[in-house]
């Protein structure tokens, strides 16, 4: 009976579709408007609804929109009741009755600021509770709209994306490739081991580690090296005297490791029956309902957006007086186009022929997955340069999240080897690591966000918007695998 009422609904909704674009709005009202966040289990709603926008062929970009306006809308309402009742959110009915959520959240807006909005927005417990605080502390409109808009364009697909891509699922015959369960269990368990010794390896070259301290002594005792070490030390007041060890050890580590593995892979036919095996399995996996968010990623990772990333955050920095963060950037942005064209040049590996148009450059390494690498750690490590060493690991993870469906798409939609995507993010984590470590003779202030920053920020992801709105259907085209 419950089949028949889906069905039911489901095809009352196909010829409804304007009740559906209302039902996402209205449910992502509710899941972000104070308090009422709380009562209704707005996540679960959001999944069933856009399952069934998946199903009756609703296009994603309108599912997102309609959620994305849905929450700024609860948010800016938040903010206006907090605004209405500030000195009074514990005495008035119906906030008195969450004086625990109340003082949690107050107390996590005390502690983060601004970045608490952004933060909240996917924290169940803070996200309906987090604007009405912000308004009622006086957070500046202007700034409160800022971190609302551009954390909802992040939210929307965090919480859309897995009941609409379910809800596909059940509407078309998904027939996965063989082993897909264990192959992807032991992928994410080598990408978790990777992480965990990365992050491990890092904390052990933070300045209170013995090897650090060790090197310090042995630096010290010559002239030479001791005026090496004093040079690249941090200058900032928080952080004097620390030096990039951490970044220096990243360069130089995922150069070797870059040098290595290019020879393997252009030299010698060791990695080719890997390459081979990956590319027919994801042959495999591709499927209609896939296409789509691959394309997405892959365009994410396309030249111009990138650039457009590097050129707006120089501006940013430019006007904000930090010309030496902008010039590093800028530096990191040309040191990536270069290398990664020499390179592709230089070896003059041939791409797998599997899609319609591929690009007609060489493939190794994975332009678009070193330029991903480069531009989500460069932008982690400003950021985690404001937070404590043991906290900064947080920061890496999450920033470093569209790496993976960046370099992903690259093998789905068949137009990249194994081998191109880790040279590309070797690459990639030895650019970034050099960078950091040459920008902190300079890092002398904080680099906290400020408005100028956020609306730099908004504009590239509009720019992003727009580039793939503009760019899709010459993309599904050229990524059409070959009949």
């Amino acid at each position: 009976m419950s089949s028949a009422w889906l069905t039911d609904l489901t095809a009352w909704l196909s010829a409804n579709p304007g009740w559906l674009s209302l039902a996402l709005f209205s449910t992502a009202f509710i899941e972000s408007l104070a308090i009422a966040g709380i009562l209704v289990p707005g996540v679960a709603f959001l999944f069933t609804i856009s399952a069934l926008a998946a199903q009756i062929d609703m296009p994603l970009m309108e599912v997102l929109v309609w959620a994305g306006l849905g929450a700024i809308a609860g948010d800016t309402l938040s903010f206006a009741i907090g605004r209405l009742v500030q000195g009074r959110l514990t005495s008035v009915w119906p906030l008195s009755r969450y004086p625990a959520q109340i003082n949690k959240a107050e107390d996590f807006f005390q502690q983060h600021g601004g970045k608490s909005v952004i933060i909240g927005r996917f924290v169940g417990p803070l996200r309906p509770v987090i604007p009405m605080i912000a308004g009622a502390l006086l957070m500046p409109w202007r700034r409160f709209l800022a971190f609302n808009v551009g954390s909802a364009i992040g939210w929307a697909p965090v919480y859309i994306l897995p009941g609409f891509l379910v809800g596909g699922a059940l509407a078309s015959d998904v027939q996965p490739p063989a082993h897909v369960y264990l192959v992807t269990s032991i992928s994410l368990a080598t990408l978790a081991a990777i992480y965990l010794v990365i992050f491990r390896f890092q904390l052990g070259l933070g300045d209170s580690s013995r090897l650090y301290l060790w090197l310090k002594r042995k630096m010290a005792q010559y002239e030479t090296t001791h005026r090496f070490w004093r040079l690249y030390t941090n200058e900032r007041p928080a952080q004097e005297g620390e030096f990039p060890l951490a970044s220096l050890m990243l360069a130089l580590g995922a150069l070797a490791l870059f040098a290595l593995w290019g020879q393997l892979a252009t030299m010698t036919h060791v990695i080719e029956p890997f390459n081979q095996l990956t590319m027919q399995w994801f042959s495999e996996l591709r499927q209609p309902l896939l296409d789509a968010p691959a394309i997405a990623a892959t365009l994410l990772g396309d030249p111009p957006v990138l650039t457009a990333g590097a050129v707006l955050a120089c501006f940013a920095f430019v006007f904000r007086g930090h010309y030496a963060a902008a010039a590093h950037i800028l530096l990191a942005a040309i040191a990536t186009i270069v290398l990664v064209w020499g390179l592709k040049s230089a070896t003059g590996i041939v791409r797998p022929d599997q899609v319609f148009n591929p690009p007609t450059s060489g493939s190794f390494p994975s332009g678009h997955t070193a330029g991903i690498t480069v531009f989500v750690t460069l932008l982690a490590s400003f950021v985690a340069a404001e937070n404590h060493n043991r906290k900064r690991w947080r920061t890496y993870i999450l920033f470093s999240l569209p790496l993976i469906p960046v370099a992903m798409s690259r093998l789905y939609l068949g137009v990249h080897w194994f081998s191109d995507i880790v040279g590309g993010l070797l690459l990639g984590l030895a650019i970034t690591g050099a960078t950091r470590a040459s920008f902190s003779r300079f890092d002398r202030v904080p680099i906290a966000p400020d408005v100028l920053t956020i609306s730099a920020g908004l504009a590239w992801l509009a720019f992003v918007g727009g580039y793939i709105w503009l760019m899709w259907s010459d993309a599904v085209q050229h990524y059409a695998l070959v009949s």
